[in-house]
C-alpha cells in the first residue's frame, strides 16, 4: 500500500526518522542556520526539503521569502500556530519578506465560514494573535484568498497540470473538494514569485508537507521556468499532555488553546502525564524521566527560553532532586507569564491593523 501523510487526516506519524526516510525528506542540520532558534536548537524542527537553498540564501544575503496561511475557522489558535510564527520570525530576522495569506476561500469551502465572519476573525484575532506571537509587521505582507485574483489564476493554470492518478498517490484521495483546497494552495506558495523569481521557504507541521511536494512537482514541469521550486521546514507536532502525539481541540481536557484562561490552563497542566516513578521515595532514589513527561516537553517546546534552564530542569528530575509537583508549578508559574503576555500583544496588536501591508487588488 502507498505510504500517505494525509493533511485533512487524522493519522499522524508515530517515526519521524521512519517519515525522513520513506518521503524523501532532509534531516535539519542546526550548524547551517545561523543563530538558530529555540525549535531548531532543541530537534522540534526535524526536516525539510531543498534546506540549504535557504541556508545560502542566509548566508549570502540573497532574496528569499517565507510564507504561511491563516485559517480563519474559529477564534482560537494552538502551540502549533506558535510554532510557525517562530520560524517566520527566524527567516524574518535573517532577511525574509514574510507573505501571510488568510484562506478564506478554504474556510468557506471545507468548514462553511462565510467570508465575512472568516474576514473578521482574521482581522480581530488571527493576524493580532500572530502579531503578539512575534511575527514582524514590517516585514510582512498580507492579504485575502477572495481578493487576489492572480492566486485564483495560478490554481486554474496548475489544475491542469496534474492528474487524478498523480494527485492520489500524493494525498490518497481525489474529491473535488481537496483537489480545489490544493491548487489554490500551489497558487498561494508560488504567489510571491510572480514579483521575483526567488527561492521561498514554507515552515508548517509534517502532516502539510503533500501541499509543499504537489507545488514542487508542479514548478517542475512549468517549462518557462518561471518558479524556484518551494522549500519546507517541518517541525514536530506538541504532544497531548496526556501522552498521546499531538494536542488537538478535539480532546480540550489535554489540550491547551490560545488564549486559555490562566487557571484552566494551569489545571490542565497540573493533570498532565509525567515521567514520576510510583512513588515519592522511588523517584528521590532512582530520579524521573523526562523523557515520558509531558510537562517539561512544554517545557522543551515553549515555556523555557534559556538552554541552561531547561538543561538544569532536565538534570534534577534525573537526579530526583526535582519532583513532578514542583515541576508542574514551574510550568504553570511561566504559563500564566505567557498567556498574559500573550494577551497584552493581542490587544496592542489590535490597534496596529489598519496600518499593515496588505495587498490592494482592482
Amino acid at each position: 500500500m502507498a505510504k500517505i501523510i494525509d493533511p485533512y487526516g487524522a493519522e499522524l506519524p508515530e517515526d519521524y526518522a521512519k517519515v525522513i526516510k520513506d518521503f524523501g525528506l532532509e534531516e535539519f542540520k542546526v550548524d547551517d542556520f545561523p543563530e538558530p532558534n529555540r525549535l531548531m536548537r532543541r530537534g522540534i524542527v526535524f526536516a525539510g526539503r531543498d534546506l540549504k537553498i535557504i541556508s545560502k540564501c542566509i548566508k549570502e544575503k540573497k532574496p528569499f521569502y517565507v510564507l504561511s496561511g491563516i485559517m480563519p475557522t474559529n477564534d482560537k489558535i494552538h502551540f502549533g500556530n506558535k510554532q510557525v510564527v517562530e520560524n517566520i520570525r527566524y527567516f524574518q530576522d535573517h532577511g525574509a519578506k514574510a507573505y501571510i495569506l488568510v484562506a478564506d476561500l478554504e474556510a468557506a469551502a471545507a468548514r462553511g465560514v462565510s467570508l465575512e465572519e472568516g474576514k473578521r476573525r482574521a482581522l480581530e484575532f488571527h493576524i493580532p494573535a500572530y502579531l503578539a506571537l512575534g511575527l514582524d509587521p514590517k516585514k510582512t505582507v498580507f492579504y485575502f484568498q477572495s481578493e487576489n485574483k492572480e492566486v485564483v489564476h495560478l490554481a486554474y493554470g496548475f489544475a491542469k497540470k496534474i492528474t487524478l492518478n498523480e494527485f492520489r498517490a500524493i494525498y490518497g484521495n481525489a474529491d473535488p473538494g481537496r483537489i480545489m483546497s490544493a491548487v489554490t494552495q500551489v497558487g498561494d506558495i508560488l504567489y510571491p514569485q510572480l514579483e521575483e523569481r526567488r527561492p521561498g521557504i514554507i515552515p508548517v507541521g509534517i502532516d502539510q508537507d503533500p501541499h509543499i511536494r504537489l507545488t514542487r512537482d508542479i514548478v517542475d514541469r512549468t517549462k518557462d521556468k518561471k518558479f524556484f521550486r518551494p522549500s519546507g521546514l517541518y517541525h514536530k507536532y506538541t504532544p497531548s499532555l496526556d501522552g498521546s502525539l499531538k494536542m488537538s481541540k478535539s480532546k480540550p481536557e489535554s489540550c491547551i488553546v490560545l488564549p486559555e484562561d490562566v487557571k484552566s490552563a494551569q489545571k490542565k497542566l497540573k493533570r498532565a502525564l509525567t515521567g514520576g516513578r510510583e512513588t515519592v521515595e522511588i523517584q528521590k532514589k532512582m530520579g524521573g524521566e523526562p523523557e515520558k513527561c509531558m510537562v517539561f516537553e512544554m517545557h522543551k517546546q515553549h515555556l523555557i527560553e534559556d538552554d541552561k534552564e531547561l538543561q538544569d530542569i532536565y538534570k534534577k528530575c534525573k537526579s530526583g532532586t526535582l519532583l513532578c509537583g514542583e515541576c508542574k508549578d514551574i510550568a504553570c508559574s511561566k504559563m500564566e507569564r505567557f498567556m498574559q503576555d500573550f494577551e497584552k500583544g493581542i490587544e496592542k496588536a489590535r490597534k496596529q491593523v489598519d496600518k499593515l501591508n496588505f495587498v490592494k487588488f482592482a
